[in-house]
């Protein structure tokens, strides 16, 4: 069923998201601590059955120094240096088996997909990176974890170790850092947008079904997971709406849509119950660069799914130039 305005509607919608004052110098702060710290750059191969694509264990050094991991899949047959696409993965899930995600490298691109540090422990997609950050009491899950304070908040953490392993990527030695696209679903089309704003130059963007994207909007009208987790939180905390909110301004992507310039395709399934569609047009609508969006009128969460990606594969060969 239709989980929000129709198309129409979502065509005319603007958000009402207003970011904080010092948005950017939160975010040049918080880079420039992270920058403090030795990238660290680590790349192990991985033994695999593979005969076309060559796996290696990547970590850097992300937030506050700390360890982060991700599996870097390549063309096993190459020439010359590689566009690189880095991939950020869903909620709760993490970067998974060597074997699994072997789409964008059998195109022909440097992949990356990086684990949201603290993630990944009961999904089918395993994580490997811990979060060594404690945090004061949240609501089950990690949505609520430091909510109160944009400097305790576990995306700061995320967002930097983000932008980290966008800076890992361009290091490496068989990649070409001019040519670097970013991609993600539903929680990875978040960090991707946060990324997409924080860090220049960059070649190509997919955002498929965003998460955190007009964040008090979704948390009222969505009533499924993970929002639910900001509605559980305020629940037992009445009085903290507010700081809730304020907090949560420093990490909308309707911020860092307005600073991308990225050539970026957005989607969103006009019945996703989990990232309502009026959120990620919010997010289209305030995206500074050159932009698409496709609407999946009977999709949900997957928001087209294949062929979604069937749309932007082509859009990324002739940006990246595999």
């Amino acid at each position: 069923m239709l989980t929000d305005l129709d198309l129409p509607a979502l065509w005319e919608y603007r958000s009402d998201y207003q970011e904080p004052a010092d948005f950017d110098a939160f975010w040049s702060s918080t880079l420039a601590e992270a920058r403090s710290h030795d990238l660290g750059l680590k790349l192990t191969p991985v033994e695999t059955p593979l005969r076309t694509v060559e796996v290696f264990d990547l970590a850097f050094a992300g937030f506050g120094g700390h360890p982060v991991r991700g599996w870097l899949r390549v063309p096993r047959h190459r020439t010359g240096p590689l566009p690189a696409v880095v991939q950020f993965h869903g909620y709760a899930s993490g970067r998974g088996h060597p074997l699994d995600d072997l789409l964008w490298a059998s195109a022909g691109y440097a992949h990356l997909l990086v684990d949201v540090r603290g993630q990944g422990a009961g999904y089918a997609g395993g994580g490997a990176t811990p979060d060594p950050v404690g945090s004061g009491p949240s609501h089950p899950g990690f949505l609520t974890r430091g909510i109160e304070d944009p400097h305790s908040y576990v995306y700061r953490r995320v967002f930097t170790d983000a932008v980290r392993a966008v800076e890992a990527v361009r290091t490496v030695e068989f990649t070409d850092p001019g040519r670097v696209g970013l991609v993600g679903a539903s929680q990875g089309g978040g960090i991707a947008l946060a990324v997409a704003g924080l860090v220049p130059e960059l070649a190509a963007a997919h955002f498929q079904a965003p998460f955190l994207c007009d964040i008090r909007r979704a948390a009222r009208i969505t009533g499924s997971g993970p929002y639910t987790e900001i509605a559980g939180y305020l629940a037992a905390r009445r009085d903290r709406v507010e700081a809730v909110f304020d907090t949560l301004g420093y990490f909308d992507g309707i911020g860092f849509a307005s600073r991308a310039t990225a050539p970026a395709w957005f989607s969103a399934g006009l019945m996703d119950g989990v990232c309502p569609p009026s959120t990620a047009f919010g997010a289209f609508h305030a995206y500074r660069g050159e932009k698409q969006i496709r609407a999946w009128e009977f999709n949900g969460h997957e928001a087209g799914g294949s062929d979604d990606l069937a749309v932007v594969l082509p859009a990324f060969q002739h940006l990246l130039k595999p």
